[in-house]
């Protein structure tokens, strides 16, 4: 498993940023590989991605959320396996930290290779860039999810 950590400050409240994350069905606006994901339940996804020109699809599941604090996941099914936890920080009334954590299971000699070199570590700091320039130049999310899935 390649395990990656990146986190970025955004000028908005935690809840501000917490709550567009919950809107999974927006992440095509900053998360460079996403094509496309459909939420079928408050805890299920079904996800579309392009990594290096190839298509895959996969689904997840929330295995943990608290409001303005984290949301887990883990992949049950598909193309790729994964899990991952994005944790949200006051940092004061008007901005805070967002840590993105990523375990993941390359396929193939190219994710391998991409892996050995960061190229994780890289997309993941790029989207979270993305996520930063999305929610201060709007300003407000665009939805929210406030429930509450124990571990």
């Amino acid at each position: 498993m390649t395990q990656i950590t990146e986190s970025i400050d955004v000028d908005v409240p935690v809840t501000t940023a917490y709550n567009q994350w919950t809107q999974f069905e927006s992440f095509p606006h900053f998360l460079d590989e996403v094509e496309r994901i459909t939420q079928t339940d408050d805890t299920h996804q079904h996800w579309v991605v392009n990594v290096g020109g190839a298509t895959r699809e996969f689904d997840t599941e929330i295995t943990e959320q608290h409001p303005d604090e984290r949301v887990a996941w883990t992949s049950t099914g598909g193309d790729t396996q994964h899990a991952g936890v994005v944790t949200f920080h006051k940092l004061s009334d008007t901005s805070s930290r967002v840590t993105a954590q990523l375990d993941w299971q390359p396929d193939g000699a190219l994710e391998l290779l991409g892996s050995l070199v960061g190229a994780g570590s890289h997309a993941v700091k790029k989207d979270l860039k993305n996520f930063k320039e999305y929610i201060e130049s709007a300003g407000h999310e665009s939805g929210a999810w406030r429930g509450d899935v124990p571990r």
